[in-house]
């Protein structure tokens, strides 16, 4: 959540500032902002809603100056309006913020006792005001930004331009990424390497605490005891190629039509083809004597770690735990020695996830990520990164990153169990040839979307939905909740099927569609017969099943959906698409914004 871009430039800023925020939108956003040097002076231009309002008012008023920075907000502290986006200032300073300064209020309280006068409800106007105070004074912005830099609490990426010092900005971080960009006598930061592509594919990460002064040669980094410190500059994968949506109406859509690419490159990244085996990967333990295992994410992550505890613990019969990382952060819980744990994020910034890895870490568990972003905090943080293909995902739901996550997680699983034992050569190559198919499998799926489009009709009216799942198909049915929920805005909730009966079945009725995940298998029978009881009750079942298994759903369904026969093992990572698509078209069928549902954001870097 939240964005921010600077530069030190030779070319006007504000055009550039503006282009790199285009980059970032997918985090989602509900206010812009720019703030320029002019002839010494800061002016700054901002707007409420999407960048393009923002674009019309530079339009109208345009901005010049070489040097500035620029920041899409989603609100935390105050409303989302123009008066509240950033950047905030004074006339001296000026500040664009991501993440929350916990300790504001107290600092807000010392500020107005000193005379300052607040114009916003933010949490940021109160580090601008700090190290307004700290310039006042007659400190050179340094000693005034690392002076306000020890005072405030919390998790956030700072960046500042002062009046007077046109060739100079100065960022900081702590719990929030932020990097520099090099270019030829010119200097870039931004939230993440994605912004900087179309400027600069040099870059260095700030670490926790760092502060650094960036003019436009060079950049100068300190730690938090304001130590100079070097910083690694490394070249990024991501180019700087224009991000769009090509003949496809939203990102998302774009997104869901590239499953099977992704799928199938990163299944090529771990399953050698010809010989059907997983290559094992460089992991910091032996998953042969691994005594436990930690799997945790939030949002559609999680639900990944939830698919994956399945194949763990029936495959490789390893003993998992499996937490949304919000909730084992502050658990405290008991830990096993030599154990390992796994987080899973698409962005590999969120928050959570770093603190429950840095819990872990003190507790002696051997770290790995599997990420979409090579450079990412996680990334860096762990013993090991395990790479999903996905490439950029600009949509704030996720789509082609949760399968990706789904098929690392099914090869690490069958290694883990060919390494444990429990499972011989036949049989990890009979897994690995099911896996091998689902591309195929997925790309007939999207050509034949009309059935599911015809679903979405049916239930873009509906207020309340259920979803319903045994097996290693219950967290598709949680996913399937909450894609319909995050895009439609539809109550939606996923069950376990045999979970029905001991409360959910109460609010059924002819007006709450049931959607079920049914493959044929060896749960099919038991949430076949979970179905007919809500269709006894009058629920409308939605099921979404294989040939072998429509015939005995259609006795009471009102649709069937038929999707591929696939072995029961790689039947999670199948019907994850359809669920996925069910709730785009509901969405568009409703006409909500598809790309940036209201009140979320893709990459959440605070609590």
């Amino acid at each position: 959540m939240c964005g921010i871009v600077g530069v030190v430039g030779r070319e006007e800023a504000a055009p550039r500032l503006l282009e790199a925020l285009r980059r970032l939108e997918y985090r989602g956003y509900d206010s812009a902002g720019i703030a320029t040097l002019v002839n010494g002076h800061v002016e700054r231009r901002r707007a409420e809603g999407k960048l393009g309002n923002l674009a019309e008012v530079l339009e109208h008023d345009p901005l010049p100056g070489t040097t500035g920075i620029g920041h899409t907000r989603w609100a935390t502290h105050g409303a989302p309006t123009t008066r509240n986006a950033h950047p905030h200032g004074t006339s001296r300073v000026s500040i664009v913020h991501n993440g929350i300064i916990e300790n504001h209020a107290e600092l807000r309280a010392e500020l107005e006792a000193h005379g300052a006068e607040f114009e916003t409800e933010t949490d940021t106007e109160t580090f601008a005001r700090l190290v307004d105070h700290h310039l006042a004074r007659g400190d050179s912005p340094e000693i005034a930004f690392s002076g306000a830099l020890k005072r405030v609490h919390g998790a956030f990426a700072l960046a500042a331009v002062f009046a007077g010092h046109p060739r100079k900005l100065l960022a900081a971080r702590q719990g929030a990424p932020l990097a520099i960009g090099y270019g030829e006598e010119e200097m870039f930061i931004g939230s993440d390497a994605l912004a900087l592509a179309p400027l600069t594919r040099r870059i260095a990460y700030l670490d926790e605490g760092d502060w650094a002064i960036v003019s436009d040669r060079d950049a100068q980094v300190f730690d938090a005891a304001d130590q100079p410190v070097e910083r690694a500059v490394k070249t990024t994968a991501f180019s700087g190629a224009a991000i769009g949506k090509g003949n496809y109406r939203h990102f998302m859509e774009k997104e869901l039509h590239e499953h099977p690419a992704v799928i199938g490159d990163t299944l090529r990244q771990y399953v050698d083809p010809a010989t059907r085996a997983v290559a094992r990967p460089a992991l910091p333990f032996d998953p042969a004597t691994l005594p436990r295992l930690w799997l945790s994410g939030c949002g559609s992550a999680f639900l990944v770690c939830n698919t994956a505890r399945y194949w763990f613990e029936t495959l490789a019969r390893l003993p998992v735990d499996c937490d949304v990382a919000s909730e084992l952060r502050y658990r405290d819980p008991p830990l096993t020695k030599g154990g390992a744990a796994m987080f899973v994020s698409q962005s590999g910034e969120t928050a959570d996830n770093l603190a429950a890895m840095k819990l872990l870490r003190a507790g002696g568990q051997s770290l790995v990520s599997v990420v979409n972003v090579p450079e990412s905090t996680m990334a860096r943080e762990s013993d090991t990164t395990l790479m999903t293909v996905a490439g950029p995902e600009i949509s704030v739901a996720s789509t082609k990153a949760f399968t990706a996550q789904l098929s690392v997680m099914a090869c690490l699983a069958i290694n883990f169990a060919r390494a444990r034992g429990a499972i011989d050569a036949a049989e990890e190559s009979r897994l690995t040839a099911a896996l091998l198919e689902v591309p195929e499998h997925a790309a007939k799926l999207l050509d034949s979307s009309d059935e599911i489009e015809a679903v979405a009709a049916d239930i873009r009216d509906a207020r309340d939905v259920l979803y319903l799942g045994r097996g290693s198909m219950f967290p598709i049915a949680l996913e399937g909740a909450l894609k319909l929920k995050e895009l439609s805005y539809i109550h939606a909730e996923g069950y376990a099927a045999g979970e029905m009966k001991h409360g959910p079945i109460a609010l059924i009725d002819a007006s709450v569609p049931v959607i079920s995940l049914c493959p044929s298998g060896p749960l099919f029978e038991k949430t076949a017969s979970n179905l007919q009881e809500a269709a006894a009750r009058g629920g409308r079942i939605i099921a979404f099943t294989d040939e072998e298994g429509a015939p005995a759903l259609r006795r009471f369904a009102s649709r069937v959906v038929v999707l591929p026969k696939v072995d029961p093992f790689v039947a999670p990572i199948l019907h994850a698409i359809p669920v996925q698509m069910l709730a785009y078209h509901v969405a568009v069928l409703k006409g909500t914004d598809v790309d940036q549902p209201r009140n979320l954001a893709k990459a959440v870097t605070v609590e």
